[in-house]
């Protein structure tokens, strides 16, 4: 899947590949800052290149190779809110590089999770965003995504 970049010159989208951990890695941690595995995410990107079957994991480059976005996404078949089948796609991250968001890159990578969704049998995409995170609603929207509902966890400690 491609589309435009910031440059103008097509984005292409591919299959995340092991090469493509480093870069991938810089994304995820400017999207997950500390996430992951002592802020590395190495254990989870091996994880996600090990597991095809269920997962895609998209790595965009501009014209000129430069990594500019990523979106990972899976098959779930536990409840996903809104929802009415399963299993169902779920996006479950999606990053775009600051200097080339605006420019077609998360639609186009959206565009790859949804033909991997459709030839994996399944028929909603689900995604949630934090609800004070305005530029991830703002882009859900802009992508066709409808909201569902919104969500309060709660969690108590139990004691011994």
């Amino acid at each position: 899947m491609d589309g435009p970049d910031h440059l103008g010159e097509p984005v292409k989208i591919t299959s995340a590949q092991p090469k493509d951990a480093t870069d991938w890695a810089q994304m995820r941690n400017a999207l997950w800052p500390g996430g992951g595995d002592k802020g590395t995410h190495a254990d989870d990107i091996n994880r996600l290149l090990a597991d095809a079957g269920d997962t895609v994991n998209l790595i965009a480059r501009d014209g000129t190779g430069h990594a500019v976005g990523f979106a990972e996404a899976s098959l779930r078949r536990d409840y996903v809110n809104g929802c009415k089948t399963t299993p169902v796609a779920f996006l479950e991250g999606i990053y775009v590089a600051p200097e080339a968001r605006g420019h077609g890159v998360a639609r186009a990578l959206v565009a790859a999770v949804e033909d991997w969704a459709r030839a994996s049998g399944v028929s909603e995409l689900g995604s949630d965003a934090a609800p004070d995170n305005m530029a991830s609603l703002k882009m859900h929207h802009a992508l066709g995504f409808d909201e569902t509902e919104r969500v309060v966890f709660f969690r108590k400690l139990l004691g011994p």
